[in-house]
């Protein structure tokens, strides 16, 4: 199990434009925080690192701005609890936050990173000598607002994309400018307007503003009726499988049977739709003619399985539940 509320953060590489000298704002204790403990994980660090302002990819048409102020979550899935630093770093030149979780420096490598707020994928791409973000995400979310999420282990959607609040981007990782060293965590900050640094804007999740400098909280992103699962029938059953057939159960999930060509494999997965981050009753099984039934049933946040068997030129019974809904296919898929 892993340990949560710790901090591990390194040194985050992010720093202004050239010449920038901004000073980070002054570090405030603040009450009903949670104890954090900062370790210098980086290396190599170069504190004059340029191009904290990275251009928008030029192919990306945004749609009518809104001046509305976006309702901004935590950039992690529900129910998850991380601890968010803004003084670790002396590359901050703002209110840039870093986020670990876990006991360990590589303890948050893939971890699963969520829009904070819908918009429009603006930059999607790794920045390689010309910043230290490494692989960045950067969202637009109109009226000037646009979030950051840097270090990024893996990207998930592409520029021009629309993404939904909640709705899975990438992963942590520590990725960077070559010669910088860094922990695995995630660099997340929100801007407004232009004229870096002083665009850089105090984080605001759940409407309440972020304890500066140091804070645990835990995600409310995608909790409810209203939230999208950060995962994937895909990403639960493994590289290699595919979609074939999926049926719905009611408004509480959706249960997916998956094939993989290359091992003759078939995988079931419940992905729920309501309580997410939530432990609630889920199951996915998958039958094999002739064979016993597989089942995976418990109390989970978002979702059941990976079930998965052997079954090429056979014919399989799958199903699952989420809430009150259940759904049991005859024998088929027999190819």
């Amino acid at each position: 199990m892993r340990l949560t509320g710790v901090l591990t953060t390194g040194f985050a590489l992010l720093v202004g434009l050239a010449g920038a000298t901004a000073a980070a704002p002054g570090a405030v204790a603040a009450t009903g925080l949670t104890a954090v403990t900062a370790t210098a994980a980086v290396t190599d660090y170069d504190p004059e690192l340029e191009g904290a302002d990275p251009p928008n990819d030029p192919s990306v048409e945004l749609p009518p701005t809104t001046l509305a102020t976006p309702s901004f979550q935590m950039p992690f899935p529900c129910g998850q609890s991380w601890t968010g630093n803004s003084s670790a770093s002396s590359a901050h030149q703002s209110w840039e936050i870093d986020f670990n979780r876990g006991g360990t420096a590589d303890a948050d490598k893939g971890d699963t990173v969520v829009a904070a707020a819908a918009g429009t994928v603006v930059i999607s791409a790794h920045q390689g000598s010309t910043n230290g973000y490494g692989n960045l995400v950067k969202i637009d979310h109109g009226g000037g607002w646009s979030s950051y999420y840097a270090h990024l282990d893996t990207r998930s959607v592409s520029a021009g994309a629309t993404v939904s609040q909640g709705q899975k981007i990438g992963t942590v990782g520590n990725t960077s400018k070559p010669g910088n060293n860094i922990s695995p965590h995630l660099h997340y900050e929100v801007r407004l307007g232009t004229s870096y640094p002083s665009n850089i804007q105090k984080a605001v999740f759940n409407g309440t503003t972020f304890g500066y400098p140091a804070q645990t909280l835990t995600s409310k992103n995608g909790c409810g009726s209203g939230g999208t699962n950060p995962y994937t029938a895909q990403e639960v059953c493994g590289s290699g499988y595919s979609v074939i057939d999926s049926a719905a159960l009611g408004t509480a999930g959706t249960v997916y049977l998956l094939y993989n060509s290359s091992n003759g494999y078939n995988c079931v997965a419940t992905l729920k739709k309501t309580s997410l981050g939530t432990d609630t009753a889920t199951t996915a099984y998958l039958e094999v003619q002739g064979k016993t039934r597989v089942t995976d049933s418990g109390s989970y946040g978002y979702y059941a399985g990976p079930v998965r068997a052997a079954a090429a030129g056979q014919c399989v019974k799958w199903g699952g539940k989420a809430g009150s809904s259940t759904y049991d296919s005859p024998f088929e898929h027999c190819g």
